[in-house]
């Protein structure tokens, strides 16, 4: 019986391709069962038809995703071009990936993934170019890759180190320790750790991480409040952890504690959410039973730690800098009238500092792309660090002693290669430059500059095939964001490349209520203000449309988390704009969002449901509350997975339930819903080709793509069949 189904597949496929892309047969959905639940929003009825699917461990809901796959991985299927976008992607995938090395105790520590490992690899050598010796290799702690290393915290002296494990993309770890010299493992194992590192003392007899309580109900859904500062001393149990400071009376509080490089001070920064704003308290580690004491306690800009020079601290903040600045704040002295500034606010956003070789590094975004400028500690400016082109710089980390410092640059046509940086010669040299097999010359970027709705100039990058031709007719996808003070630099991606290699086009646009122009430029895009977000993306959509790059039968966009929110209520407001949407992971039930997980922190940027004045805004827009009957919506394809515990699965499953429903016209409107992965990070590589392959494959299909570039390409070998097949 499972050959004659997979016979009547290939058959079907193969007559749709004589066909030549011939219409698709009618879809039947999964029926999705309807409940009378009405809410009674600040005097607004709000129907919930769809509440049951909030229940992630019900039988209904856990049948209802089965047969929702089996439509959506039914029509995936019948896709001529599927397949070969598979073993293209796995091809091109297929190359030495290295993150950005950082030293320890002279040891040098890094990651490598050879190709097509599920997880890379960490290593540890004794010199940048000594023979590297394997340290935490994730792999082998499961048979399916969903185990990911979500941390590396390396003691001083370079002989320990607290590593943290994820399993299938929770953002629930676990610590462990291990000691470098044998590869073993410790006693030591710590639960229930969320958005946390760990920070060692200077002694290296322990380390300071954060936590929460065991949840009581459903670890993926249940809300995270009270987090805790604890120190933790090896070669005891977690049950004897020193609970160091925790807020009972503020439940959104949540703590970050690090020891200063001198080891002298625990810096602790408490945050409230996801607000770009917080508090910063110190404790004097030399002086037993020294008080914790606050140093700004005002919660009315940003401050984070950089370093310190004794009881002098730097900071970067957003205080009276909305591109951001660099102050000392001298303990003995701490009213801002006796700050000092080091690096004024420049005419670009600053992004991050850093000091090294007593230098301090300062990273900065010009129209969301990388420039790195040096400075002294008394702020004098040094000189600015030469990069390859338009693209993005990290790293940049180290200690005041070091004389060298690592990053990587990418741009969307050139993978990410790691950069060695000697401060004695003011040199960057090449330490790890991947090889992919393509031609980079063969593409080319532009930035460009378009107008939205209200007069803002917005940038745009556009990257796509040399020799393009401006008619109208290129299948273009468009990506956003646009949330959280989150900046989209250029990033270089094989998913994108095989997209351009289809012929079509990768459009990135700039929107506002990202970090690429500071702090008024992301509050220009939150609370009451979040519709210029879309408003944005919509006009960079237009301004593709009439600059003749493409048509809406031939646009599609995307955007995930954040940006899932995004493209939601994009094609809920504009529906007849777009030709294809692939929302991931998305935020689409803005009047329950806060409701679950870390959901409560993100109303720093979307405003409280709870509050009338945002209930109005969030209605307006919630784009599970503005899908309407017999429309016709653009074809989309949900992504989400069952183990997403920071934007729960149900918002993708009433969202598509609700569209379904509602849909006009032919086009597809399908979920494709991932076993044992989570919001995105710690996805094993193999996942990851899955679905941006099925992705990719679905926009091929209903752009009526021509995918014959792909007969010209080198592919991965065809898998070999399993079981009865074989």
């Amino acid at each position: 019986m499972h050959r004659f189904r997979l016979t009547a597949v290939v058959l079907l496929a193969f007559a749709w391709a004589v066909a030549g892309l011939a219409a698709d047969p009618p879809l039947v959905y999964p029926p999705t069962r309807t409940v009378d639940q009405v809410d009674e929003l600040h005097g607004v009825r709000v129907a919930d038809p769809y509440r049951w699917l909030e229940d992630l461990d019900s039988a209904e809901t856990a049948a209802w995703v089965r047969a929702q796959n089996e439509v959506t991985f039914g029509y995936l299927e019948q896709i001529p071009a599927r397949r070969k976008i598979h073993r293209r992607l796995t091809h091109l995938w297929n190359y030495e990936r290295y993150g950005i090395p950082f030293k320890e105790g002279g040891r040098y520590f890094f990651s490598r993934n050879d190709g097509l490992q599920p997880q890379a690899v960490f290593y540890v050598a004794d010199a940048p170019d000594a023979a590297p010796r394997v340290l935490i290799d994730p792999n082998t702690l499961s048979d399916d890759g969903t185990v990911a290393l979500a941390g590396l915290y390396v003691r001083e002296d370079g002989r320990r180190l607290v590593y943290a494990l994820a399993t299938a993309g929770s953002d629930w770890v676990e610590f462990k320790v291990r000691d470098i010299d044998t590869g073993q493992d410790l006693p030591d194992h710590l639960k229930w750790i969320k958005f946390s590192g760990a920070s060692w003392t200077k002694d290296g007899a322990g380390f300071y991480y954060s936590r929460f309580d065991e949840p009581q109900e459903g670890r993926l859904s249940e809300v995270n409040y009270f987090q805790k500062l604890y120190y933790h001393r090896l070669g005891t149990p977690q049950s004897e952890d020193r609970l160091v400071y925790h807020r009972p009376d503020q439940k959104e509080w949540g703590f970050d504690g690090t020891v200063t490089e001198d080891g002298r001070y625990l810096i602790i920064t408490i945050s409230q959410g996801t607000e770009r704003k917080n508090r910063v308290y110190y404790q004097d580690l030399q002086t037993p039973d020294a008080p914790i004491t606050p140093l700004l306690d005002e919660f009315d800009a940003q401050y984070l730690f950089v370093n310190n020079d004794g009881p002098v601290f730097w900071f970067f903040t957003d205080r009276d800098a909305p591109r951001g600045r660099v102050i000392a704040i001298d303990i003995r002295q701490p009213q801002p009238a006796h700050w000092a500034e080091l690096i004024p606010q420049a005419a670009e956003t600053l992004q991050g500092v850093s000091v090294v070789a007593d230098t301090f590094v300062a990273t900065y975004l010009k129209d969301a792309h990388t420039v790195v400028r040096l400075f002294e500690l008394n702020g004098e400016p040094l000189r600015e660090l030469p990069l390859p082109g338009l693209g993005t710089a990290g790293g940049f980390g180290g200690k005041r002693r070091d004389t060298e410092t690592f990053y990587s640059y990418v741009s969307f046509n050139s993978p990410s290669t790691i950069y060695r940086y000697d401060f004695r010669t003011g040199e960057s040299t090449v330490f790890r430059r991947p090889k992919v097999d393509f031609n980079p010359d063969e593409y080319e970027t532009r930035q460009v500059f378009y107008t939205s709705k209200d007069g803002t100039r917005v940038p745009m990058f556009i990257t796509h095939r040399k020799g393009l031709p401006l008619d109208g007719k290129n299948p273009t996808l468009l990506y956003g964001y646009g949330g959280f003070n989150a900046a989209i630099t250029p990033h270089f991606s094989v998913a994108r490349l095989v997209w351009m290699e289809l012929g079509g086009v990768y459009a990135v646009a700039n929107i506002r209520g990202g970090g690429e122009y500071g702090k008024e430029w992301h509050d220009a895009g939150r609370l009451h203000r979040k519709q210029n977000c879309f408003d944005d993306f919509i006009a960079a959509a237009e301004w593709l449309i009439e600059n003749k790059y493409t048509a809406p039968a031939k646009l599609a966009i995307e955007g995930a988390s954040n940006g899932g929110l995004l493209v939601g209520a994009c094609i809920t407001q504009r529906p007849e704009l777009f030709a294809a949407a692939l929302p991931a992971v998305g935020v689409f039930d803005m009047l329950r969002f806060h409701k679950f997980t870390i959901g409560w922190a993100w109303t720093s940027d979307y405003g409280s449901p709870d509050a009338p004045e945002f209930f109005k805004t969030l209605y307006r827009y919630s784009p599970l509350h503005n899908v309407r009957p017999g429309t016709c919506y653009p074809a989309t394809l949900v992504t989400t997975a069952d183990h997403d515990d920071r934007v729960v699965p149900l918002h993708s499953f009433k969202f598509i339930a609700a569209l379904q429903a509602a849909q006009g016209c032919a086009n597809p409107v399908l979920i494709r819903i991932e076993t044992r992965a989570g919001h995105g990070a710690g996805k094993p590589t193999q996942k990851i080709i899955e679905e941006v392959g099925d992705e990719q494959a679905f926009l091929t299909r209903v752009l009526q793509m021509d995918t014959r570039a792909l007969d010209t390409r080198t592919l991965a070998p065809e898998p070999e069949p399993e079981g009865e097949d074989k």
